[in-house]
């Protein structure tokens, strides 16, 4: 494997391992560049992955502090976890539950097609569909995604086929298992979903993808890419005309360590992401790297998102199979006459009883909480992801008080839910229940947002400098070697899940950065 010199100034440095930036140094390596990752986290291979989701979430999980504000349920129930992320080789892609699917054309371009929202700081992304398309097909051949490229889908579990019953009955149409980046067939060295139903957990077959197993070995066969784990990145520094010049991360032993760099790519999500950039401030960026704009940490988004447990007289066992087991793509659309504007997905979810009863009502005690988990094996599960609205005031900034293990200012999170994010969560619970209400649940439980997942913005994308952090390449707009490559770097949210958007930038944007330093332009 290769292994770099600190001084070694031809690099690029990429922080964080995850969709984007384990994807990134893969693509990079393959076209010859020299790559390091640093990795805040341990690496985990597929061999200690554990399921059981106590003992995972301790092993996987981003821990350290954060603050919260704001009217969001998550302040009041989980204060210090926001987010839930993962810390370790390979990021969120060891914990996402693999649903891949495109925006639709719409959401490329909001505030266009749903004009000027009272308090929604909307603004089109400066690509099309018809700019990703490519892009998104590289990305599903990349994943094997099925559904595309005549790759059959997953079979549907019981916790799938309820939805679908349910789905039916109401007249929805684009129900099926789901675009998902597991395999359902041998593919790329890798076996078939064994249907061991701990997605959140780190996949012990290997079936689905992520960069810790896929990506990176690859880069890392090259001998063009080095992985370091344990290595919290703490500044990016720049010279006196403000070019970014390498980074200052700790160690695993918490030494100091400078590590040279021709480019800086930005991976760690969109909490991390924005508190290194303000963390890096200086004299030249007193406001922190690449936020003339002001607008680094702001028009932070988490999609709108609920979910809908039925109990039914028979058993359904949700939890086998995959997480996310099946969907429901109609109310996607953009329609107005539903009293909001954007669309939302409705997905098969399942919790083992330990997240369950954590997530289910936090605080919650007495008969009605005891009776849903005395019920678990009669359960079913969805969960509703929604386009909410960005909102200048939600906004990752650097808390005044609290500090991290090194020192630095913790990330602090504000949210509050816009009036359109309220009317779609409150659509999706009636749908949600309706769907199961049509084939004969006893009970439907509604719950409010967990931690977040699908953590996007702060960073965003933008035709005008003062719009945004990053043009439609991810590059910055104020320093022309240092990128964003993550969700953070999202315009808008859409209504879908995140990380096969996130993947196509990144192919598409080591196409862009091989292409520049070729040219001598960074």
């Amino acid at each position: 494997m290769a292994n770099f010199d600190l001084n070694d100034d031809s690099l690029v440095v990429i922080v964080g391992s995850g969709a984007g930036g384990g994807t990134l140094g893969n693509e990079l390596a393959q076209k010859g560049i020299k790559v390091v990752i640093l990795e805040a986290g341990d690496r985990n291979e597929i061999q200690d992955f554990v399921n059981d989701e106590w003992e995972s979430f301790a092993q996987l999980a981003w821990k350290d502090m954060r603050t919260t504000s704001g009217d969001w349920r998550v302040a009041h129930d989980f204060p210090n976890l926001p987010a839930w992320i993962v810390k370790s080789v390979g990021g969120t892609t060891t914990h996402w539950a693999g649903a891949s699917l495109r925006f639709h054309e719409h959401e490329f371009k909001t505030r266009s097609v749903y004009g000027n929202i009272q308090g929604a700081s909307l603004l089109d992304w400066p690509l099309t569909l018809a700019d990703m398309e490519p892009w998104y097909d590289r990305a599903e051949k990349k994943m094997g995604v099925t559904g595309t490229n005549g790759i059959p889908r997953l079979p549907g579990n019981n916790n799938f086929r309820v939805m679908q019953a349910g789905a039916q009955k109401l007249g929805y149409k684009e129900v099926h298992t789901g675009n998902m980046a597991i395999n359902s067939q041998p593919r790329d060295g890798r076996g078939s979903c064994q249907q061991i139903g701990f997605c959140f957990q780190g996949c012990k077959s290997g079936a689905k993808w992520s960069t810790l197993y896929t990506e990176i070995p690859k880069g890392e066969d090259t001998g063009n890419l080095e992985v370091r784990p344990n290595a919290m990145v703490v500044k990016i520094e720049h010279d006196a005309s403000g070019k970014v010049t390498g980074v200052l991360y700790m160690d695993e032993k918490g030494a100091t360590q400078r590590q040279k760099a021709r480019v800086v790519a930005v991976a760690g999500n969109s909490l991390e992401s924005p508190r290194l950039l303000l963390n890096s401030a200086s004299s030249k960026f007193p406001d922190g790297l690449a936020n003339s704009s002001g607008q680094v940490g702001r028009n932070y988004m988490r999609h709108t998102t609920a979910s809908v447990y039925a109990v039914f007289e028979k058993p359904v066992h949700m939890y086998r199979g995959t997480t996310m087991a099946g969907i429901i793509r109609d109310e996607s659309r953009n329609d107005p006459k539903r009293g909001f504007v954007g669309g939302y997905e409705m997905e098969t979810i399942s919790l083992g009883i330990p997240f369950l009863a954590a997530f289910l009502d936090p605080g919650a005690w007495g008969r009605s909480f005891t009776s849903a988990l005395d019920d678990y094996s009669n359960m079913a599960g969805m969960w509703i992801i929604g386009e909410d609205m960005p909102q200048p005031g939600n906004r990752v900034t650097l808390d005044k008080t609290v500090k991290d293990k090194f020192g630095l200012p913790v990330a602090s999170v504000h949210f509050d839910d816009h009036p359109n994010d309220v009317a779609m969560r409150q659509h999706g619970f009636q749908q949600g229940a309706a769907v199961y209400d049509a084939v004969g649940a006893t009970r439907t439980i509604q719950t409010t947002p967990y931690p977040s997942t699908h953590n996007l913005g702060t960073n965003r994308m933008s035709e005008k400098p003062a719009d945004g952090v990053v043009n439609r390449w991810g590059q910055t707009h104020d320093i022309r070697n240092l990128f964003v490559s993550d969700g953070s770097q999202f315009t808008t949210g859409a209504g879908c899940n995140p990380t096969l958007t996130i993947v196509a930038l990144a192919i598409r944007q080591a196409d862009y950065i091989a292409g520049q330093m070729g040219q001598k332009a960074i």
